[in-house]
């Protein structure tokens, strides 16, 4: 037996060697495993500046070999990007020969000794990467380091070719190989095969390839590929020698197109062999060198003068005369020949062998065509756009006339409807990719010009008359949102905003658009004004006016430039206008004197402005009508009416307003001509030519026509005013219905479109509905789970259901119209009897798969109403059921259904659809995009159609007849041929902006119905009726097939990629050709198929002489497209300024675009904020009831984060107090003491930041779980929430503002180090990056715009500068030399010095503080250290320093807070010898220090630093005076988990206890701590304040006397040792210790009189304890081996008659779920047992662990068992624990059973009960407080706290609860 058989098939070096040991092998510097996203797998990272440092060797030593026989070496890898890598191999000869084989990045040409081959290696960038694209525009190929986004690579070598070929020796064996830095690697295997990555096992065994040697990859040489994806779209596979055929020669690279099907004739063959002669054709490439031979050695010829042309002569189209022939290929391609006379070699791809075959022809050649027929659907289109219902979508504002007075403009949405007044018919204009924002006319209404909203924005001209776009551009700024167009066309205005959020106005020349489609930009200009409406004068081009809030601007064009004059407002300069315009009948040319222009506002003022003088010529106001009220009104008195627009003729002017009124009034205003009242606000208003008509828009989507002359109002169009969620089609009368979010269901005439119905649901929202097959009725289902019938014609409800608790999802008749079928998200199901009276007949629980998702048609039923289909029990089943009964049938796994799919993920069901009864099929729509076509009865697959859709398919329908397929998705619309017979089986239709909802045919099949952002109707020709000769819009017609260019794949179906819908912009350049025209190589002729690509190469006589060919090199990405895609950099280890990422703004950049490569370990450092950690997460479905409603109402929080960082503001002069608590903002008046929240943070607020006009708050949160990172944006004085930003994928360590406030950063954290700058104007991204190392902290300089520090780990310190001068900004940072003295680590034992905080101060000062103690002083106009000394003995965390000042405070985690005098410090710059002096220099003393109670996290000082506000890691904020030397407490709060909450009788005080050991007494009317009482070592875990009897015994029987004392209320504490404390409050002392617990004390109580404190333990066990003596008096044992939850007792006044003796009650709870209730009288030592409850529970915990026996460490994984007594029902226990339903048990003792329950939604971990007995408070898990009614069982949510809530108690008045989790008390006060 051969040694070599065990290597056969192949070797894996690294299992076999057993890498990850490093026994057999070795590592050297900077290795490490990761797990790679893309692989899913561990890979090995190899990194290091030096690569013969870094690296991988098998085997271990240079002594030992491996022996590998394989001829093929296999290598997985990636290059690192921007690095270099090297890889050495060592192979034997079979002469005893080692010669080394190496490749690398680093290598620039090939070089060879006898023992050593070097060859370069060619990175090839990712494939729709900026290197890719400039790769293929420029034909160069990528040396030197790795471009910055590569792929995965499979490296196939053949040593045994290598060897041959270049050393002429043979092969032996590999003795070793060494991967050196910088690259990922996942695995080396050699073999014998060859092996190709995209070959299938089973095409491999038909083909017969595996006889030739050739095989699929095994497992451990494959990539995971997604499903139905080709694997050269997501890898690089490199053969070596074969690929290597390219510029750089003899280098490794990848072949210039990706490699093709595998044949047997070219794999598998082994070299170098002898072949024999046989005849080849061979292509220019190969010719070319032939005849330079032939040149070379026979003899001259004389030599003849070549005709040269010099120029590209005029093309003769019909191919005669002397022009240059044009022919055309069979293709559609076209060739031009200068010279006729020429022969010409055709080069031409053979069908079926692929060979090249070349003939030369004389002349133009008639280009045989190769004939073939395609079958497409017909009629093509097989759909045009009729109707479209809607009306704005992005604005409301604009409705214009035309001309001729009988047509109406006005956007909907993407698209610009142009409807005639009068019969209602429709033409659009489609072509916008998003929401239209402004529309104008010029004079003639002959140009419309159009823009859209977005990141992208577009300017399109249209010829109206004909809905041509004679031009499209892109504007200058990010979202047009006015235009205005000239009278002449020959002029366009645009306002939108720039890249900083700046108003910014261009102005085009539009005058050649029409006659070439050229637009150039006139002026442009940025202001800082706010600019609502700006217009052109009629009778100037170059004239405009604006307004907005607080202006009105005159602009005019001169020389290039834009220049504008404000109009003197006087008094009235804080108007805010709306709308602005001129009298209409000026004309162009007329003077600009007595030119008047008007003017409206919000507050109802209209100015008349005189245009020649810029100045008010009158003002007047809209009032509304109040007969009492005669006082004048000024300008700032009353409150008047807001007109949003206005328009002018000669004769009146009209205005709308915000309370729905259209006035016509006289120029004088003296009276109102006619007003007409609509529903909503007038929002947009325009006057006919002939003033006869005025056309009003409203905000609620109507459209209305006033006629004047007859005083008629006609409404031309009514419309959803939010997105349409659900319609049907009445079959009989031709109705559709609709539901949509603004809460209405209306009914619509098919045939004209215009409403019939409205029906309102202002309290919640239609979702699904379904009209009646005969009768005029439709059924609708409600978010809220509600089923009502309505009979439409007397408008009244026929039938309401509520069996449903959750949105209904599915809604549906059955064909004769006997059922009713709903069903909800919840899973339940129902059957409804429509005869009698709509009755339910069925309903079933978790049947349907849960889920929003799936609605409006999660149901469907069968054409003869015998089944019903939908998605469910699960999302991978289908089930089939009985239409009558509702019994299963047949139930569909779809997970079986899997063949064809590459991964192992399991598709899911989406849609099912029954297609028509003729079919007799059932349609399943999966997640994946595939279509399963099902048999009806059984369930079987019979076909499978994929990639229906690019993303997802979110509606399906079946035309009547069966013949056609509709689809929705991805905001389109498709029609297929439903028996897919054809080569291209669909057609595609646009005009949807947003998602399709539904669609339907009607059932007549002439129509189809698509609903999304508004209601379209398409007409259907799939019938076979004949096409109206209309413009078809949403669609190009239908192209001759045959003479189109390309590949014939686009033709296959279902797949098609050559609809690109996500591309906003228009091309701008030349497409890039899939094939070179200029072919220079035989093997990529041999590469390309002929059934890939038809392409024929034609080459003259002329150009067959070159060996060298120019190439284009014009087709370059623009810088501005390079930015786009450039990825972003790691900074912060260099010296140099670089050029910074640059973002397109205002698109937000995903996060992982700018993650590193390299991950950061979480720094050691106090100031780096790091989340606490949580186990809870807020829930997602919570029910809260409206402010007016709510029964709660949050009073006060208690404490201070002392986790967070920065996160306190105080601004001295407006004594703004601003801090957090766990979620939670307080904004506090330090003087009337009381507090305002602001609420809308779920998780825990790491930092927050003050704008310095103290208006605004930002804060910030972090990402845990399915909760995202937010910054959120407050108005301090509304106290609401103006902006939420996201961008940051984990917590944000930092924010910062500018001086001017324009601008705002936010800094993530060490996992993810990026830095964010904002604009404050729109709170956009103007500019990002990311740091090497983690960043710390952030400052803006005060003093110098543009410019902010950062400093981090590593002795970080970075200058930034925001850089504003381009018109897209970017930041640009220089890295400055750090001294060496201030990276020592002095006394520090382990880690790197880290820079830790900062702060200017004045004359170009910066303070840099470390985590060793060491304060620097930094030079910020040159970025050098000139200072530094030792300021404390730990990391300073915070420095405070204002302008002008000579002092400093320091802040460290030592405690510490310090006060330094470092006057003259400066000066010191200017003495070198005093550099880096590491001892106190002249003027600098510590002044002043004070020690606080923990770590300065932040703090904040007015500008003399004599006070301020600390606030430290023990949840303290301090009031410091330096000049008095005071440190008075604000603020205080625990520092762990709050236990227990406990009220004393009088409501005065409660008590509070944590697991610190502390006890707490806080006042409850000002929420101060009074009292703490402090237990070293032990964690307090329950309380109990002492009955006031109990007190009074107590005392006297101490004191033997018979007056009673004053109040001496205590409170008993237990601990987590086993004792029991009491404590006096009135002498602040511990008066008693007892210990009767061997363990936690987990529960305590007094008894109602106070003789005895009952306390139970962790092991089960009560103890009954005297308070006056100290001793035991009993021990309770039943609850043994379960901890006590809870300990209750009954009010005397509340013992029932249960026939044992005894005054009072208690009760004790344990955890598992057992509650013994006894009853007592401690004056005669007696206690009786006297009932048992115990609750059954299933064995397994929530979380699915299962509970064995006796494991007491399984009950911390279950809710506790809590019980209560009733105070409105004495006989009655409350229970809540752990059980098979969530809910609360209302127990009975007299009548020893459950007499009621109320259902939760979560698992309660605290309840308790008002002492009014009217409701119950429970806290969860989830960070929820429930309110829930005592006797009717509903209940409210309430959010506001971070973490698990542990404790819910009321006052003894029941005014006030509180709760608590985690270390956050929240006071709420009670509202019922």
């Amino acid at each position: 037996m051969s040694k070599s058989l065990w290597q056969h098939p192949f070797v894996n070096t690294f299992k076999h060697f057993n890498i990850g040991e490093w026994k057999k092998s070795a590592k050297e510097g900077e290795v490490m495993t990761i797990m790679d996203k893309q692989c899913k797998c561990t890979v090995y990272r190899i990194t290091g500046s030096i690569p013969a440092g870094n690296y991988i060797q098998l085997p271990k030593t240079s002594t030992q070999s491996l022996g590998l026989t394989g001829r093929y070496f296999y290598l997985l890898f990636k290059p690192i990007p921007g690095n270099y890598f090297v890889v050495h191999l060592d192979t034997a000869t079979q002469d005893g020969q080692i010669v080394r084989i190496s490749f690398s990045n680093l290598f620039k040409e090939f070089k060879s000794t006898s023992t050593w081959l070097q060859f370069p290696y060619v990175c090839n960038p990712s494939k729709g990467s900026v290197e890719g694209y400039t790769a293929l525009t420029t034909r160069q190929d990528q040396q030197g380091p790795a471009p910055p986004v590569v792929r995965w690579t499979l490296l196939m070598l053949d040593l045994q070719y290598i060897l041959s070929m270049y050393l002429n020796r043979k092969y032996a064996y590999l003795k070793s190989f060494r991967l050196c830095a910088n690259m990922l690697v996942k695995n080396v295997v050699t073999s014998d095969l060859q092996y190709e990555p995209a070959l299938s096992l089973k095409t491999a065994k038909r083909s017969g390839m595996l006889s030739q040697g050739v095989s699929p990859v095994p497992r451990e040489l494959s990539f995971p590929v997604p499903k139905h994806e080709d694997w050269y779209d997501h890898y690089d596979h490199i053969r070596f020698p074969a690929d290597a055929t390219k510029v750089p020669f003899d280098s490794i690279q990848l072949g210039r197109h990706s490699p093709p099907p595998v044949s047997r004739s070219q794999l598998g063959t082994m070299y170098p062999q002898r072949v024999s002669p046989q005849q080849v054709n061979v292509s220019r490439a190969v010719s070319d060198r032939v005849s330079l031979i032939n040149k070379l050695t026979s003899p001259k010829k004389p030599r003849h003068k070549t005709k040269v042309t010099k120029e590209l002569p005029e093309v003769n189209v019909s191919g005669t005369g002397r022009g240059p022939a044009v022919v055309k290929g069979a293709t559609g391609e076209v060739h031009v020949f200068a010279n006729e006379e020429d022969d010409v070699t055709v080069h031409r791809h053979h069908e079926d062998t692929g060979y090249v075959q070349s003939t030369k022809v004389s002349g133009p050649p008639a280009i045989p065509r190769h004939e073939r027929d395609y079958k497409v659907l017909k009629p093509d289109p097989i759909l045009s756009l009729r109707r479209i219902v809607g009306f704005g979508g992005c604005t409301s504002k604009e409705a214009l006339w035309t001309q001729n007075g009988t047509t109406v403009v006005y956007p909907c949405h993407a698209v610009i409807v142009a409807m005639d007044a009068f019969n209602g018919r429709q033409r659009f204009f489609i072509g916008h990719t998003d929401k239209v924002s402004a529309l104008t006319f010029n004079g003639s209404t002959s140009l419309l010009a159009s823009a859209q909203t977005g990141q992208l924005s577009v300017v399109r001209l249209w010829k109206f008359d004909s809905a041509e776009c004679l031009a499209m551009f892109k504007t200058h700024v990010h979202s047009v949102y006015c235009l205005s167009f000239s009278h002449s066309g020959g002029v366009l205005c645009g306002v939108g905003k720039d890249g900083h959020g700046k108003n910014m106005v261009v102005v085009w020349n539009t005058s050649r658009a029409s006659r070439s489609g050229e637009v150039v930009v006139m002026a442009k200009a940025h202001t800082d004004v706010d600019i609502v409406r700006m217009k052109i004068a009629c009778f100037d081009d170059t004239r405009m006016v604006s307004c907005g809030r607080d202006n009105v601007r005159l602009w005019r064009v001169r020389n290039g430039s834009l220049r504008s004059a404000p109009v003197n407002l006087g008094e009235y300069h804080s108007a805010d206008f709306t709308d602005v315009c001129f009298d209409t009948s000026y004309l162009p040319g007329n003077s600009t004197s007595h030119k008047t222009l008007y003017a409206c506002t919000k507050t109802g003022h209209i100015f008349e402005i005189d245009y020649a003088r810029v100045s008010i010529i009158h003002v007047r106001r809209l009032l509304p009508i109040d007969k009492g009220k005669r006082d004048k009104s000024t300008f700032h008195s009353g409150v008047g009416i807001a007109i949003n627009c206005m328009s002018v003729n000669q004769s009146y002017c009209v205005t709308g307003s915000e309370d729905g009124y259209l006035r016509l009034w006289p120029l004088d205003f003296s009276n109102v001509f006619l007003e007409a009242e609509h529903e909503g606000p007038v929002t947009a208003v325009d006057i006919t030519v002939d003033g006869l008509q005025i056309l009003a828009g409203t905000s609620t989507g109507n459209l209305g026509v006033l006629d004047i002359s007859t005083r008629k109002y006609t409404t031309i169009m009514r419309a959803h005013t939010d997105t349409v969620l659900s319609v049907s089609v009445d079959p009989l009368r031709r109705h559709l219905a609709t539901v949509s979010n603004d809460h209405t269901i209306r009914i619509w005439d098919m045939d004209t479109l215009q409403q019939l119905f409205d029906f309102n649901a202002p309290r919640e929202c239609p979702c699904a509905i379904s009209y009646h097959p005969t009768q005029q009725v439709f059924a609708c289902g409600f978010d809220n789970g509600c089923i009502r019938t309505f009979n439409v014609s007397a408008t009244s409800l026929l039938a309401e259901h509520r069996q449903h608790n959750a949105k209904v999802t599915g809604l549906a008749f059955s064909p004769n119209g006997n059922n009713l079928y709903s069903c909800a998200s919840e899973g339940s199901i129902a059957l409804y009897d429509v005869e009698s009276g709509y009755q339910l007949m069925r309903l079933l629980g978790n049947t349907v798969a849960k889920g929003d998702s799936y609605a409006p048609d999660a149901l469907s039923v069968s054409g003869d109403g015998h089944h019903i289909a939908f998605v469910g029990p699960t999302k991978y089943t289908i089930s089939i059921v009985d239409g009558r009964s509702l019994d299963e049938i047949v139930r569909v796994d779809i997970t079986s259904m899997n063949s064809e799919m590459d991964n192992t993920a399991l598709d899911t069901a989406v849609k099912v659809w029954y297609a028509p009864k003729s079919v007799r099929q059932l349609l399943v729509v999966t997640a994946s995009c595939r279509l399963l076509k099902l048999d009806a009865r059984t369930g079987r697959l019979l076909t499978e159609v994929s990639n229906i859709h690019r993303s997802d398919c979110t509606s399906v329908d079946v035309s009547p007849n069966g013949k056609h397929l509709a689809t929705a998705g991805d905001k389109v619309v498709k029609i297929w041929d439903y028996h897919m017979r054809l080569d291209l089986n669909f057609q595609v239709f646009i005009g949807h902006s947003d998602n399709v909802h539904k669609l339907c045919f009607t059932p007549d099949s002439l129509a189809l119905v698509s609903i999304g952002e508004a209601i379209f109707l398409w007409d259907f020709y799939g019938d076979g009726r004949e096409q109206e000769e209309i413009r078809i819009e949403g669609r190009s017609r239908q192209r001759n097939y045959d003479d189109d260019t390309g590949k014939e794949s686009i033709f296959k179906t279902p797949t098609r990629h050559s609809l690109e819908m996500s591309r906003v912009s228009p091309r701008t350049g030349v497409p890039i050709a899939a094939i070179q025209d200029n072919v220079d190589d035989i093997t990529d002729l041999n590469n390309m198929s002929g059934d890939e690509y038809q392409t024929e190469v034609l080459i003259g006589p002329e150009l067959e002489d070159k060996e060298d060919e120019e190439e284009d090199d014009d087709d370059e990405l623009t810088e501005e497209e390079v930015m786009t895609v450039a990825p972003a950099e790691s900074l912060g280890n260099s010296s140099r300024i670089k050029q910074h990422r640059q973002l397109k703004t205002p698109q937000k950049t995903d996060a992982s675009l700018i993650k590193s490569t390299e991950s950061s370990a979480k720094p050691l450092v106090m100031k780096h904020f790091s989340q606490r950690t949580k186990q809870s997460q807020m829930a997602q479905r919570r029910y809260t009831a409206p402010p007016n409603q709510a029964g709660l109402k949050l009073k006060s929080v208690i404490g201070y984060n002392g986790n967070g960082r920065n996160n306190m503001v105080w601004h001295p002069d407006s004594g703004l107090f601003v801090y957090s608590s766990g979620c939670v903002i307080i904004i506090e008046d330090l003087h009337a003491g009381t507090q305002k929240h602001l609420l809308g943070h779920v998780e825990e607020i790491s930092t927050m930041a003050l704008q310095y006009d103290a208006q605004v708050v930002a804060s910030a949160s972090g990402g845990h779980g399915l909760t995202a990172s937010q910054i959120c944006l407050w108005d301090v004085q509304a106290g609401i929430c103006k902006k939420v930003l996201s961008y940051h994928e984990y917590d944000v360590v930092c924010l910062a503002f500018s001086r001017d406030d324009r601008f705002l950063v936010s800094v993530g954290d060490y996992r993810e180090r990026s830095i964010v700058v904002w604009s404050t104007t729109d709170y956009n991204v103007i500019a990002a990056s990311k740091t090497a190392v983690p960043v710390h902290e952030l400052k803006w300089d005060p003093y110098s715009a543009g410019e902010f520090v950062s400093v981090g780990s590593k002795g970080t310190v970075l200058f930034w500068l925001l850089d504003e001068t381009h018109q897209k900004a970017s930041l640009n940072v220089h890295e400055p030399d750090v001294p060496e003295e201030l990276l020592a680590t002095k006394h520090m034992v382990i880690g790197e010095v880290e820079f830790t905080c900062l702060e200017y101060s004045g004359d170009h000062v910066l303070y840099v503080g470390t985590n060793t103690g060491v304060l620097s002083a930094w030079d910020t106009r040159h970025n050098t250290c000139f200072m530094h000394w030792d300021a404390d003995t730990a990391e300073i965390t915070t420095i405070s320093c204002k302008f002008g000042s000579s002092r400093i405070i320091t802040g460290s985690a030592s405690r510490n807070l310090r006060l330094w005098s470092v006057y003259g410090i400066g000066e010191m710059r200017l003495n070198p010898g005093s550099l880096y002096n590491s001892t106190p220099g002249k003027g600098l003393v510590m002044e002043d220090e004070m020690c606080l109670d923990g770590g300065i996290v932040s703090a904040s000082f007015d500008d003399t630093l004599d006070m301020g506000i600390v606030g430290t890691t023990a949840g303290t904020l301090w009031y410091i005076n330096w000049v008095e030397r005071t440190s008075i407490r604000l603020v205080s709060s625990h520092i762990s988990v709050v236990n227990d909450i406990v009220f004393d009788e009088s409501e005065q005080y409660f008590a509070s206890c944590a697991d610190d050991g502390s006890l707490k007494v806080w006042s409850i009317n000002d929420m101060e701590q009074k009292l703490q009482f402090q237990v070293s070592d032990q964690a307090c875990n329950c309380l109990a304040f002492s009955p006031i009897n109990g007190s009074e015994l107590a005392s006297q029987s101490q004191r033997g006397d018979q007056e009673p004392s004053p109040w001496l209320q205590r409170v008993v504490a237990g601990y987590s040792d086993g004792t029991i404390r009491l404590f006096d409050l009135n002498k602040v002392d511990l008066i008693l210790k007892m210990h009767p617990h061997s363990v936690a004390v987990t529960a305590i109580a007094f008894s109602s009189d106070g003789r005895v404190i009952l306390s139970g333990g962790s092991n089960g066990l009560i103890a009954v304890s005297s308070p006056a003596t100290g001793m035991t008096i009993r021990v309770i044992n039943d609850h043994k081996g379960a901890p006590i939850t809870s300990l209750d007792v009954a009010p005397q006044q509340d013992v029932i008659d249960t026939g044992f003796p005894g005054v009072s009650m208690w009760l004790a709870a344990s955890a598992d779920r057992r509650i013994s209730v006894w009853t007592a009288d401690w004056s005669k030592d007696c206690c009786e047992l006297i009932d048992w409850l115990s609750f059954p529970a299933p064995a397994i915990t929530p979380d699915g662990t299962s509970i064995r026996r006796g494991d007491l460490a399984c009950f911390s994984l279950l809710p506790p068992t809590l019980a209560r007594f009733s105070p409105s029902e004495p006989d009655v226990i409350l229970y809540a624990g752990y059980g098979m339903q969530k809910h609360v048990s209302f127990y009975s003792m007299t009548q020893r059973k459950v007499i009621r329950t109320a259902a939760l939604t979560h698992w309660a971990t605290s309840l308790d009960v008002s002492p009014s007995g009217h409701v119950i408070a429970c806290g969860a898990s989830e960070r929820l407080v429930k309110l829930m009614d005592y006797f009717e069982g509903s209940f409210q949510d309430f959010t506001g706290h971070n973490d698990a809530v542990n404790i819910t108690a009321f006052s003894p008045s029941g005014r006030f609860l509180f709760s608590a989790a985690h270390n956050e008390i929240i006071m709420w006060e009670l509202n019922v």
